[in-house]
């Protein structure tokens, strides 16, 4: 293993599909959900978006993924750039609000 988050990892998911199908079955048709040409949201801001959760997600295979996707529908380094940021202001929101949260919590308690 040349590190933890590895490429190859996701040949893995083979074995799911091996192991539960109907499970992994339900898993793709949500995954899905995300590569549809059928929307209303064109497919370059689907794949943004997806770029921007994979972001607060944390998830380097979705990144993986869905960076390649949005290259390949049209999306330009700095909309990715951008989505990457916009992901961190609202995880910054968060982290503040909650800070908000525990200060309620700590006064409560």
């Amino acid at each position: 293993m040349s590190h933890y988050h590895d490429p190859a990892d996701l040949k893995l998911l083979g074995e799911f599909k091996k192991l539960a199908p109907a499970k992994f079955k339900g898993f793709v048709e949500l995954d899905g959900i995300v590569g549809r040409d059928d929307g209303k949201i064109p497919r370059k801001y689907r794949e943004l978006i997806a770029i921007a959760v994979a972001c607060t997600t944390q998830c380097p295979y979705c990144l993986d993924v869905h960076t390649r996707n949005a290259k390949k529908a049209g999306a330009t380094r700095e909309e990715v750039t951008e989505a990457a940021l916009l992901s961190a202001a609202l995880r910054a929101g968060a982290a503040t609000t909650h800070g908000a949260l525990a200060l309620k919590l700590f006064d409560q308690a």
